[in-house]
Protein backbone atom coordinates (compact mmCIF):
# COMPACT_ATOMS: atom_id res chain seq x y z
CA UNK A 1 0.00 0.00 0.00
CA UNK A 2 1.53 3.72 -0.83
CA UNK A 3 2.39 5.90 1.82
CA UNK A 4 1.74 9.55 1.34
CA UNK A 5 4.62 11.59 0.51
CA UNK A 6 4.59 15.03 -0.67
CA UNK A 7 7.88 14.84 -1.81
CA UNK A 8 7.86 11.76 -3.88
CA UNK A 9 7.80 11.92 -7.98
CA UNK A 10 5.37 8.62 -7.73
CA UNK A 11 1.12 10.09 -8.66
CA UNK A 12 -0.10 7.77 -6.01
CA UNK A 13 2.21 8.78 -3.17
CA UNK A 14 2.20 12.24 -3.34
CA UNK A 15 -1.92 12.23 -4.56
CA UNK A 16 -2.30 9.82 -1.96
CA UNK A 17 -5.93 7.66 -1.84
CA UNK A 18 -5.56 7.04 2.14
CA UNK A 19 -4.11 10.20 2.95
CA UNK A 20 -7.26 12.21 1.19
CA UNK A 21 -9.59 9.82 2.46
CA UNK A 22 -7.88 10.40 6.53
CA UNK A 23 -8.58 14.15 5.44
CA UNK A 24 -12.04 13.94 4.41
CA UNK A 25 -12.77 12.38 7.73
CA UNK A 26 -11.03 14.87 10.21
CA UNK A 27 -12.64 17.75 8.10
CA UNK A 28 -16.20 15.97 8.49
CA UNK A 29 -15.34 15.47 12.47
CA UNK A 30 -13.68 19.02 12.59
CA UNK A 31 -16.05 20.89 10.57
CA UNK A 32 -17.77 22.80 13.87
CA UNK A 33 -14.71 22.77 15.85
CA UNK A 34 -14.84 26.35 15.79
CA UNK A 35 -11.96 26.58 18.55
CA UNK A 36 -9.71 25.21 15.46
CA UNK A 37 -11.67 26.85 12.76
CA UNK A 38 -10.64 29.82 14.42
CA UNK A 39 -6.59 28.90 15.04
CA UNK A 40 -6.68 28.16 11.06
CA UNK A 41 -8.56 31.52 9.99
CA UNK A 42 -5.60 33.14 12.22
CA UNK A 43 -3.09 31.48 10.00
CA UNK A 44 -4.84 32.43 6.62
CA UNK A 45 -5.21 36.08 7.30
CA UNK A 46 -2.35 38.16 5.74
CA UNK A 47 -0.07 39.88 8.06
CA UNK A 48 2.55 42.63 7.73
CA UNK A 49 6.23 41.90 7.70
CA UNK A 50 9.53 44.16 7.40
CA UNK A 51 9.02 44.03 3.28
CA UNK A 52 5.22 44.49 2.89
CA UNK A 53 2.83 41.41 3.53
CA UNK A 54 3.04 37.81 3.72
CA UNK A 55 0.53 34.61 4.01
CA UNK A 56 1.21 31.57 5.74
CA UNK A 57 -0.94 29.72 3.11
CA UNK A 58 -2.56 25.93 4.79
CA UNK A 59 -2.24 22.25 4.60
CA UNK A 60 -4.93 20.79 3.07
CA UNK A 61 -6.06 19.28 5.93
CA UNK A 62 -6.91 22.74 7.27
CA UNK A 63 -8.25 24.02 4.01
CA UNK A 64 -10.80 21.26 3.37
CA UNK A 65 -11.94 21.67 7.64
CA UNK A 66 -12.57 25.07 6.42
CA UNK A 67 -14.67 23.88 2.78
CA UNK A 68 -16.96 21.41 4.95
CA UNK A 69 -17.37 24.08 7.59
CA UNK A 70 -20.98 24.84 7.42
CA UNK A 71 -21.07 27.82 10.16
CA UNK A 72 -22.59 30.85 8.00
CA UNK A 73 -20.47 33.52 10.16
CA UNK A 74 -17.11 31.31 9.69
CA UNK A 75 -17.93 30.93 5.87
CA UNK A 76 -18.35 34.48 5.65
CA UNK A 77 -15.03 35.12 7.21
CA UNK A 78 -13.80 32.39 5.07
CA UNK A 79 -14.66 34.88 2.02
CA UNK A 80 -13.58 38.36 4.03
CA UNK A 81 -10.02 36.46 4.22
CA UNK A 82 -10.22 35.77 0.53
CA UNK A 83 -10.60 38.85 -0.51
CA UNK A 84 -8.00 40.14 1.84
CA UNK A 85 -5.71 38.35 0.64
CA UNK A 86 -6.63 38.68 -3.23
CA UNK A 87 -5.94 42.40 -2.51
CA UNK A 88 -2.70 42.26 -0.90
CA UNK A 89 -0.77 40.33 -3.49
CA UNK A 90 -3.03 41.06 -6.80
CA UNK A 91 -4.60 44.18 -6.05
CA UNK A 92 -7.66 45.19 -7.89
CA UNK A 93 -6.36 43.72 -11.28
CA UNK A 94 -7.95 41.40 -13.63
CA UNK A 95 -5.36 40.12 -15.68
CA UNK A 96 -7.49 39.46 -19.45
CA UNK A 97 -6.94 36.39 -21.79
CA UNK A 98 -8.56 33.99 -24.35
CA UNK A 99 -8.25 30.86 -25.59
CA UNK A 100 -7.33 29.25 -28.70
CA UNK A 101 -7.99 26.06 -30.51
CA UNK A 102 -5.78 25.03 -32.77
CA UNK A 103 -7.11 21.08 -33.44
CA UNK A 104 -10.39 19.39 -32.19
CA UNK A 105 -8.87 15.88 -33.30
CA UNK A 106 -8.28 13.42 -30.48
CA UNK A 107 -7.23 9.95 -29.95
CA UNK A 108 -8.42 9.79 -26.37
CA UNK A 109 -11.94 8.11 -25.17
CA UNK A 110 -13.04 10.91 -22.18
CA UNK A 111 -16.48 10.40 -22.15
CA UNK A 112 -17.36 14.08 -20.53
CA UNK A 113 -15.30 15.63 -23.37
CA UNK A 114 -17.44 15.79 -26.80
CA UNK A 115 -13.59 15.90 -28.65
CA UNK A 116 -13.84 12.17 -27.92
CA UNK A 117 -12.84 10.04 -30.67
CA UNK A 118 -16.14 7.97 -30.86
CA UNK A 119 -18.13 11.26 -31.72
CA UNK A 120 -18.28 10.96 -35.35
CA UNK A 121 -20.72 13.73 -35.41
CA UNK A 122 -18.59 16.50 -34.23
CA UNK A 123 -16.96 18.49 -36.73
CA UNK A 124 -13.31 17.75 -37.28
CA UNK A 125 -10.89 20.08 -38.10
CA UNK A 126 -7.20 21.36 -37.59
CA UNK A 127 -5.77 25.14 -38.38
CA UNK A 128 -3.35 25.78 -40.93
CA UNK A 129 -0.65 28.39 -40.14
CA UNK A 130 -2.74 31.08 -42.37
CA UNK A 131 -5.62 30.14 -40.33
CA UNK A 132 -3.95 30.76 -37.40
CA UNK A 133 -2.88 33.82 -38.27
CA UNK A 134 -6.31 34.52 -39.04
CA UNK A 135 -7.69 33.51 -35.54
CA UNK A 136 -4.84 35.52 -34.25
CA UNK A 137 -5.41 38.62 -36.54
CA UNK A 138 -9.09 38.82 -35.25
CA UNK A 139 -8.34 38.01 -31.21
CA UNK A 140 -5.65 41.09 -31.68
CA UNK A 141 -8.04 43.23 -33.31
CA UNK A 142 -10.20 42.71 -30.23
CA UNK A 143 -7.40 43.94 -27.81
CA UNK A 144 -5.68 40.40 -26.90
CA UNK A 145 -2.77 40.30 -25.82
CA UNK A 146 -2.42 36.63 -24.12
CA UNK A 147 -3.49 33.69 -25.59
CA UNK A 148 -4.23 29.80 -24.24
CA UNK A 149 -3.18 27.65 -26.95
CA UNK A 150 -5.85 24.68 -26.78
CA UNK A 151 -5.60 21.21 -29.04
CA UNK A 152 -6.34 17.25 -28.12
CA UNK A 153 -4.39 14.60 -28.16
CA UNK A 154 -3.47 13.33 -31.68
CA UNK A 155 0.09 12.58 -32.57
CA UNK A 156 -0.73 12.34 -36.34
CA UNK A 157 -3.23 15.73 -36.43
CA UNK A 158 -1.72 17.25 -33.41
CA UNK A 159 2.21 16.10 -33.24
CA UNK A 160 4.57 18.40 -30.83
CA UNK A 161 6.21 19.54 -34.11
CA UNK A 162 2.41 20.94 -35.27
CA UNK A 163 2.19 22.90 -31.66
CA UNK A 164 5.49 24.68 -31.72
CA UNK A 165 4.90 25.74 -35.75
CA UNK A 166 1.39 27.37 -34.25
CA UNK A 167 3.55 29.63 -31.77
CA UNK A 168 5.81 30.63 -33.66
CA UNK A 169 3.44 31.74 -36.17
CA UNK A 170 1.66 33.54 -33.26
CA UNK A 171 4.70 35.47 -31.94
CA UNK A 172 5.49 36.39 -35.49
CA UNK A 173 1.91 38.27 -36.03
CA UNK A 174 2.21 41.80 -35.94
CA UNK A 175 -1.06 43.94 -37.13
CA UNK A 176 -1.90 47.43 -36.47
CA UNK A 177 -1.06 47.78 -33.04
CA UNK A 178 -1.68 44.74 -32.19
CA UNK A 179 0.77 41.67 -30.85
CA UNK A 180 0.59 38.58 -28.55
CA UNK A 181 2.97 38.74 -26.12
CA UNK A 182 2.34 35.42 -24.11
CA UNK A 183 1.29 32.45 -25.00
CA UNK A 184 0.05 29.92 -22.74
CA UNK A 185 0.20 26.31 -23.97
CA UNK A 186 -2.89 23.54 -22.77
CA UNK A 187 -2.09 20.32 -24.38
CA UNK A 188 -1.56 16.76 -23.62
CA UNK A 189 0.94 15.21 -20.97
CA UNK A 190 3.96 14.80 -22.75
CA UNK A 191 8.05 13.74 -22.32
CA UNK A 192 10.82 15.75 -20.93
CA UNK A 193 11.92 17.06 -24.10
CA UNK A 194 9.28 18.24 -25.54
CA UNK A 195 8.47 20.49 -22.58
CA UNK A 196 12.26 21.80 -23.19
CA UNK A 197 11.11 22.20 -26.74
CA UNK A 198 7.77 24.06 -25.59
CA UNK A 199 9.87 25.74 -22.86
CA UNK A 200 12.70 26.86 -25.83
CA UNK A 201 9.86 28.14 -28.32
CA UNK A 202 8.91 30.94 -25.38
CA UNK A 203 5.60 29.64 -23.74
CA UNK A 204 4.16 31.47 -20.87
CA UNK A 205 2.39 28.61 -18.61
CA UNK A 206 2.08 25.19 -19.16
CA UNK A 207 -1.30 23.97 -18.26
CA UNK A 208 -2.68 20.64 -17.50
CA UNK A 209 -6.39 19.87 -15.73
CA UNK A 210 -6.01 17.12 -13.87
CA UNK A 211 -9.54 16.05 -14.80
CA UNK A 212 -10.27 14.01 -11.20
CA UNK A 213 -7.68 13.36 -9.04
CA UNK A 214 -9.83 10.14 -8.00
CA UNK A 215 -7.76 7.18 -9.85
CA UNK A 216 -10.44 4.56 -9.90
CA UNK A 217 -12.72 7.55 -11.42
CA UNK A 218 -10.01 8.65 -13.52
CA UNK A 219 -9.65 5.06 -15.41
CA UNK A 220 -13.72 5.15 -16.03
CA UNK A 221 -13.53 8.26 -17.29
CA UNK A 222 -10.62 7.82 -19.93
CA UNK A 223 -11.09 4.23 -20.61
CA UNK A 224 -9.14 4.45 -23.82
CA UNK A 225 -6.63 6.35 -25.12
CA UNK A 226 -3.05 7.49 -23.48
CA UNK A 227 -4.68 9.75 -21.49
CA UNK A 228 -6.00 6.81 -19.52
CA UNK A 229 -2.36 6.16 -17.80
CA UNK A 230 -3.23 8.38 -14.53
CA UNK A 231 0.46 7.92 -13.44
CA UNK A 232 2.00 9.74 -16.44
CA UNK A 233 -1.12 12.73 -16.37
CA UNK A 234 -0.85 13.08 -13.18
CA UNK A 235 3.10 13.12 -13.19
CA UNK A 236 3.03 15.42 -15.91
CA UNK A 237 4.06 18.73 -13.97
CA UNK A 238 7.18 17.50 -12.64
CA UNK A 239 8.56 16.39 -16.02
CA UNK A 240 7.38 19.79 -17.21
CA UNK A 241 9.33 21.16 -14.83
CA UNK A 242 12.51 18.91 -15.45
CA UNK A 243 12.15 20.43 -18.88
CA UNK A 244 12.89 24.00 -17.59
CA UNK A 245 9.23 25.34 -17.46
CA UNK A 246 9.11 27.25 -14.61
CA UNK A 247 5.09 28.17 -14.81
CA UNK A 248 2.74 25.58 -14.69
CA UNK A 249 -0.97 25.54 -13.88
CA UNK A 250 -3.12 23.23 -11.95
CA UNK A 251 -7.10 22.48 -12.83
CA UNK A 252 -9.82 20.12 -11.98
CA UNK A 253 -12.99 19.37 -13.54
CA UNK A 254 -15.35 20.08 -10.87
CA UNK A 255 -18.37 17.84 -10.96
CA UNK A 256 -16.38 14.61 -12.19
CA UNK A 257 -15.75 13.40 -8.72
CA UNK A 258 -17.06 14.47 -5.12
CA UNK A 259 -15.38 17.66 -4.95
CA UNK A 260 -13.88 17.33 -1.59
CA UNK A 261 -12.37 14.87 -2.71
CA UNK A 262 -11.08 17.03 -5.75
CA UNK A 263 -10.52 19.99 -3.71
CA UNK A 264 -8.10 17.68 -1.20
CA UNK A 265 -6.41 16.36 -4.16
CA UNK A 266 -5.68 19.80 -6.18
CA UNK A 267 -4.20 21.42 -2.82
CA UNK A 268 -1.78 18.26 -2.05
CA UNK A 269 -0.53 18.54 -5.92
CA UNK A 270 -0.04 22.23 -5.01
CA UNK A 271 2.14 21.36 -1.99
CA UNK A 272 4.15 18.13 -4.05
CA UNK A 273 5.05 21.07 -6.53
CA UNK A 274 6.51 23.65 -3.57
CA UNK A 275 8.35 20.46 -1.50
CA UNK A 276 10.05 18.96 -4.78
CA UNK A 277 10.79 21.76 -6.95
CA UNK A 278 10.61 24.79 -4.23
CA UNK A 279 7.66 26.54 -6.44
CA UNK A 280 3.96 25.76 -6.83
CA UNK A 281 1.62 25.96 -9.37
CA UNK A 282 1.48 29.89 -10.95
CA UNK A 283 -1.93 29.13 -11.89
CA UNK A 284 -4.89 27.14 -10.77
CA UNK A 285 -8.29 26.99 -12.45
CA UNK A 286 -11.95 25.71 -11.12
CA UNK A 287 -13.55 24.82 -14.11
CA UNK A 288 -17.28 23.12 -13.76
CA UNK A 289 -18.68 20.27 -16.32
CA UNK A 290 -20.65 22.15 -18.58
CA UNK A 291 -22.96 20.51 -22.01
CA UNK A 292 -21.07 20.15 -25.09
CA UNK A 293 -22.09 18.35 -28.42
CA UNK A 294 -22.54 14.49 -27.22
CA UNK A 295 -22.22 16.00 -23.71
CA UNK A 296 -24.87 15.57 -21.01
CA UNK A 297 -23.65 17.22 -17.76
CA UNK A 298 -27.03 15.98 -16.03
CA UNK A 299 -25.17 12.43 -16.68
CA UNK A 300 -22.39 12.98 -14.01
CA UNK A 301 -23.80 12.81 -10.47
CA UNK A 302 -21.14 15.12 -8.76
CA UNK A 303 -22.57 18.82 -9.26
CA UNK A 304 -21.72 21.36 -7.64
CA UNK A 305 -24.31 24.34 -6.55
CA UNK A 306 -22.94 27.49 -7.21
CA UNK A 307 -22.81 28.55 -3.18
CA UNK A 308 -20.33 25.76 -2.73
CA UNK A 309 -18.46 26.29 -5.65
CA UNK A 310 -17.57 29.92 -4.29
CA UNK A 311 -16.33 28.37 -1.36
CA UNK A 312 -14.18 26.13 -3.23
CA UNK A 313 -12.85 29.07 -4.49
CA UNK A 314 -12.05 30.95 -1.34
CA UNK A 315 -10.86 28.02 0.40
CA UNK A 316 -8.47 27.57 -2.73
CA UNK A 317 -7.08 31.20 -2.26
CA UNK A 318 -6.44 31.00 1.28
CA UNK A 319 -4.85 27.44 1.20
CA UNK A 320 -2.61 28.59 -2.12
CA UNK A 321 -2.42 32.97 -1.51
CA UNK A 322 0.28 33.35 -4.17
CA UNK A 323 -1.05 32.09 -6.77
CA UNK A 324 -3.06 33.28 -9.84
CA UNK A 325 -6.37 32.07 -10.16
CA UNK A 326 -8.53 31.52 -13.58
CA UNK A 327 -11.95 31.39 -13.71
CA UNK A 328 -13.36 30.83 -17.94
CA UNK A 329 -16.59 31.71 -19.89
CA UNK A 330 -18.04 28.58 -18.84
CA UNK A 331 -19.28 30.68 -15.81
CA UNK A 332 -22.33 33.04 -16.20
CA UNK A 333 -21.50 36.89 -16.08
CA UNK A 334 -23.52 36.64 -12.34
CA UNK A 335 -21.17 33.63 -11.06
CA UNK A 336 -18.13 35.45 -12.35
CA UNK A 337 -18.55 38.51 -10.47
CA UNK A 338 -19.38 37.05 -7.19
CA UNK A 339 -15.69 34.70 -7.58
CA UNK A 340 -13.62 38.14 -8.52
CA UNK A 341 -14.79 38.63 -4.43
CA UNK A 342 -13.36 35.30 -3.78
CA UNK A 343 -10.17 35.52 -4.68
CA UNK A 344 -10.15 35.22 -8.51
CA UNK A 345 -7.06 36.95 -10.41
CA UNK A 346 -7.76 36.07 -14.17
CA UNK A 347 -11.09 35.90 -16.14
CA UNK A 348 -11.49 35.36 -20.25
CA UNK A 349 -12.82 37.28 -22.24
CA UNK A 350 -15.23 36.81 -25.49
CA UNK A 351 -13.58 33.22 -25.62
CA UNK A 352 -14.97 31.33 -28.43
CA UNK A 353 -14.17 27.26 -27.66
CA UNK A 354 -14.29 26.11 -31.14
CA UNK A 355 -11.74 25.59 -33.80
CA UNK A 356 -11.78 28.58 -36.07
CA UNK A 357 -14.43 30.53 -34.39
CA UNK A 358 -12.97 33.78 -34.06
CA UNK A 359 -12.95 34.28 -37.66
CA UNK A 360 -16.89 33.69 -37.91
CA UNK A 361 -18.91 36.06 -37.89
CA UNK A 362 -21.67 33.77 -35.94
CA UNK A 363 -20.49 31.76 -33.18
CA UNK A 364 -19.93 28.57 -34.29
CA UNK A 365 -21.45 25.25 -32.31
CA UNK A 366 -20.22 22.27 -34.48
CA UNK A 367 -17.07 22.27 -32.54
CA UNK A 368 -17.08 23.67 -29.39
CA UNK A 369 -15.58 21.63 -26.51
CA UNK A 370 -17.76 23.45 -24.16
CA UNK A 371 -20.81 25.74 -24.28
CA UNK A 372 -19.93 29.71 -23.11
CA UNK A 373 -22.57 30.95 -20.44
CA UNK A 374 -20.46 34.25 -20.81
CA UNK A 375 -21.42 35.45 -24.17
CA UNK A 376 -20.21 39.14 -23.85
CA UNK A 377 -17.28 41.45 -26.17
CA UNK A 378 -14.14 41.75 -24.79
CA UNK A 379 -15.11 45.58 -24.49
CA UNK A 380 -18.31 44.37 -22.49
CA UNK A 381 -16.53 42.63 -20.09
CA UNK A 382 -13.57 45.26 -19.84
CA UNK A 383 -16.05 48.13 -18.83
CA UNK A 384 -17.97 45.66 -16.42
CA UNK A 385 -14.77 44.69 -14.90
CA UNK A 386 -13.70 49.06 -14.33
CA UNK A 387 -17.53 49.63 -13.62
CA UNK A 388 -17.04 47.40 -10.46
CA UNK A 389 -13.61 48.94 -9.59
CA UNK A 390 -11.48 46.37 -11.10
CA UNK A 391 -8.39 47.02 -13.18
CA UNK A 392 -8.73 44.69 -16.25
CA UNK A 393 -4.68 43.83 -17.15
CA UNK A 394 -3.57 42.85 -20.67
CA UNK A 395 0.00 42.88 -18.79
CA UNK A 396 2.77 40.15 -19.89
CA UNK A 397 5.64 42.15 -18.69
CA UNK A 398 6.85 39.51 -15.92
CA UNK A 399 7.07 36.61 -18.43
CA UNK A 400 8.87 39.02 -20.89
CA UNK A 401 11.37 40.29 -17.88
CA UNK A 402 12.11 36.71 -16.73
CA UNK A 403 9.95 37.37 -13.53
CA UNK A 404 8.87 33.48 -13.75
CA UNK A 405 8.66 30.22 -11.37
CA UNK A 406 10.47 31.42 -8.14
CA UNK A 407 11.71 34.63 -8.70
CA UNK A 408 7.51 35.59 -9.58
CA UNK A 409 7.00 33.74 -5.92
CA UNK A 410 9.92 35.66 -4.44
CA UNK A 411 8.21 39.17 -5.61
CA UNK A 412 4.77 38.08 -4.80
CA UNK A 413 5.41 36.69 -1.52
CA UNK A 414 7.32 40.14 0.06
CA UNK A 415 4.64 41.99 -1.97
CA UNK A 416 7.23 43.88 -4.20
CA UNK A 417 5.16 42.96 -7.56
CA UNK A 418 2.80 45.29 -6.89
CA UNK A 419 5.48 47.76 -7.91
CA UNK A 420 5.22 46.23 -11.37
CA UNK A 421 2.28 44.91 -11.75
CA UNK A 422 0.10 48.04 -10.85
CA UNK A 423 1.36 50.54 -12.80
CA UNK A 424 1.75 48.02 -15.90
CA UNK A 425 -1.54 46.92 -15.61
CA UNK A 426 -2.67 50.91 -16.09
CA UNK A 427 0.31 51.20 -19.17
CA UNK A 428 -1.76 48.18 -20.85
CA UNK A 429 -5.22 49.03 -20.27
CA UNK A 430 -4.50 52.51 -21.75
CA UNK A 431 -3.13 50.47 -25.09
CA UNK A 432 -6.71 48.99 -24.75
CA UNK A 433 -8.44 52.03 -24.27
CA UNK A 434 -6.97 53.67 -26.96
CA UNK A 435 -7.04 51.03 -29.43
CA UNK A 436 -10.01 49.06 -29.19
CA UNK A 437 -12.24 50.34 -26.99
CA UNK A 438 -15.95 51.90 -27.43
CA UNK A 439 -16.62 55.51 -26.49
CA UNK A 440 -18.41 54.62 -23.09
CA UNK A 441 -15.95 52.35 -22.30
CA UNK A 442 -13.17 54.83 -22.92
CA UNK A 443 -14.72 56.92 -20.60
CA UNK A 444 -15.06 54.47 -17.71
CA UNK A 445 -11.20 53.74 -18.35
CA UNK A 446 -9.74 56.93 -18.80
CA UNK A 447 -11.44 58.11 -15.02
CA UNK A 448 -10.46 54.75 -13.69
CA UNK A 449 -6.40 55.18 -14.26
CA UNK A 450 -6.40 58.66 -13.09
CA UNK A 451 -7.53 57.58 -9.81
CA UNK A 452 -5.37 54.34 -9.83
CA UNK A 453 -2.32 56.65 -10.67
CA UNK A 454 -3.04 58.70 -7.38
CA UNK A 455 -3.01 55.10 -5.83
CA UNK A 456 1.09 54.38 -6.55
CA UNK A 457 2.75 55.50 -3.53
CA UNK A 458 6.54 55.32 -5.35
CA UNK A 459 6.60 58.72 -6.79
CA UNK A 460 9.40 58.12 -8.93
CA UNK A 461 7.11 55.26 -10.73
CA UNK A 462 3.49 57.12 -10.25
CA UNK A 463 5.80 60.07 -12.75
CA UNK A 464 7.40 57.00 -15.43
CA UNK A 465 3.57 55.41 -15.80
CA UNK A 466 1.97 58.75 -16.20
CA UNK A 467 4.15 60.15 -18.47
CA UNK A 468 4.44 56.84 -20.53
CA UNK A 469 0.14 56.85 -20.35
CA UNK A 470 0.22 60.16 -21.90
CA UNK A 471 2.33 58.99 -24.51
CA UNK A 472 0.57 56.00 -25.58
CA UNK A 473 -2.31 58.26 -25.65
CA UNK A 474 -0.62 60.96 -27.81
CA UNK A 475 1.22 58.42 -30.27
CA UNK A 476 1.49 55.01 -31.52
CA UNK A 477 4.34 54.06 -28.83
CA UNK A 478 3.47 50.81 -27.21
CA UNK A 479 4.25 48.32 -25.08
CA UNK A 480 6.00 50.02 -22.06
CA UNK A 481 6.79 48.07 -19.26
CA UNK A 482 8.42 48.07 -15.67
Amino acid sequence: MAIYDPKSRKAEEFINDGEIRATLAYAEENKRNVELIDQILEKARPHKTETGVACSGLTHREALVLLACDIPEKVEEIYKIAEEIKLAFYGNRIVMFAPLYLSNYCVNGCVYCPYHHQNKHICRKKLTQEEVRQEVIALQDMGHKRLAIEAGEDPVNNPIEYILECIDTIYSIKHKNGAIRRVNVNIAATTVENYRKLKEAGIGTYILFQETYHKQSYLELHPTGPKHDYDYHTEAMDRAMDGGIDDVGLGVLFGLELYKYEFAGLIMHAEHLEAVHGVGPHTISVPRIKRADDIDPDVFDNSIPDDEFEKIIACIRLAVPYTGMIISTRESEEVRGRALKRGISQISGASRTSVGGYTEEERPHDSEQFDVSDQRTLDEVVRWLMEMGHIPSFCTACYREGRTGDRFMSLCKTGQIINCCHPNALMTLTEYLVDYASEETQKVGFALIERELDKITNEKVRGIAAKNIADIRSSNRRDFRF
